[in-house]
């Protein structure tokens, strides 16, 4: 095939992915509130496991459908096996009374200082933690993908970083907050210290420094551009309003 009808080729298919793209969008089961759902029921079924375990029991399927009071379809829906689902509940809780607090009750208002907050919150239990974050992260890409769609885990993580930069929303466009919490989430948790560690040889212990000082660097970056935006839309809206302004003819 020519180099001509090659491009023209690889432009119909691309043009064609992209309608199909547009069309999915508009029938996708990922709208706010079906996710916010999705989240809500994912959330019910985790709680539900750790308070069983919580209680000295290895819970069945069973067990836990009708703690989380849901169909036991439902429950593999979001969690294809039951060692993934348990292993996410133990590992959530060892950190959740330890992180949860220091969030929650936080009187911080400085964005940027809350999520080194969170960070270094989150760091302090890294190395107890870790040898069940990569049991869970083999499990997870493993795995086959939840049939109920969306994220596979890290739900608490996303709600930690979106409840440390709480001062931010109003600073933010939804975009540009939400493309924060995304770069957020791939420094803060285990990935992030795994990385460290295999590639950089340095400890959990020793990690710390290293994610604060990325973390701050993220999230001053992304308030930096927001402020340069609003002065930027505020210079432009002043001029406008200047051209408004009728002129007073010379008599």
């Amino acid at each position: 095939m020519c180099n001509n009808c090659t491009r023209v080729y690889l432009q119909s298919l691309a043009a064609s992915v992209n309608k199909n793209k547009t069309r999915d969008a508009a029938s996708s089961p990922d709208a706010p509130g079906r996710a916010a759902q999705r989240n809500r029921t994912r959330r019910a079924i985790v709680d539900a496991t750790t308070r069983l375990i919580a209680a000295g029991k290895s819970p069945s399927a069973a067990d836990i459908a009708q703690a989380a009071e849901v169909s036991r379809r439902t429950l593999y829906m979001y969690f294809p096996t039951i060692e993934q689902l348990l292993l996410d509940a133990t590992v959530g809780a060892l950190s959740q009374h330890a992180i949860e607090p220091v969030v929650a009750s936080s009187g911080i208002t400085d964005p940027v200082d809350r999520i080194e907050q969170l960070t270094r919150a989150i760091n302090r239990h890294a190395a107890e933690t870790l040898p069940l974050g990569r049991s869970l992260i083999r499990l997870t890409v493993e795995g086959e993908a939840p049939l109920a769609g969306g994220p596979r885990r890290g739900y608490r993580r996303v709600q930690w970083i979106e409840q440390a930069l709480a001062p931010a929303r109003d600073l933010l466009t939804p975009s540009e907050f939400e493309r924060l919490v995304s770069a957020l989430c791939v420094l803060i948790g285990w990935e992030s210290n795994i990385v460290l560690e295999d590639v950089r040889g340095i400890e959990p212990k020793d990690a710390d420094d290293v994610l604060t000082f990325a973390v701050r660097a993220v999230v001053e970056k992304a308030l930096a551009e927001s402020a340069t935006r609003r002065a930027t839309t505020a210079s432009a809206s002043s001029l406008q309003k200047k051209d408004r302004k009728p002129r007073i003819k010379a008599t």
